[in-house]
């Protein structure tokens, strides 16, 4: 008898891929603000991170931060393994990418325009 359900294993699986996302998005984020990061010592530290994340089982991301999230960590990957961008060039471009990829995540968890009271509702009450 098994001892947890397919969808409750789907759920665990679904959860640490998106952990493991989110870590890179981090860590993405630290070592563009660290000025003496190179191109080189961020290769070999980008390069285990989304080597972890590629193993783990591909799962359907539904949500829009989600999906581009994972755009992002692979094109970022991609430019710098080919070698197409300096680091020190695009530093503050690509913070400003995390941001804006935090700004839809953070976007998300606010309420829906349903439940808000607005100000026009409490001066008519």
């Amino acid at each position: 008898m098994a001892k947890y359900t397919q969808k409750q294993i789907d759920k665990y699986t679904r959860q640490k891929y998106i952990g493991e996302m989110e870590k890179i998005s981090k860590n993405l984020f630290k070592m563009f603000r660290d000025k003496d990061m190179d191109n080189d010592s961020f290769i070999l530290k980008l390069n285990p991170m989304v080597a972890k994340l590629l193993d783990k089982e591909q799962i359907r991301l539904d949500g829009e931060y989600h999906q581009k999230l994972k755009e992002y960590i692979l094109e970022i990957h991609n430019r710098f393994n080919n070698h197409i961008v300096d680091l020190s060039k695009i530093r503050d471009f690509e913070m400003g990418n995390l941001n804006r990829l935090q700004k839809l995540k953070n976007r998300q968890s606010y309420k829906k325009e349903k439940h808000r009271i607005s100000a026009l509702d409490l001066d008519n009450a």
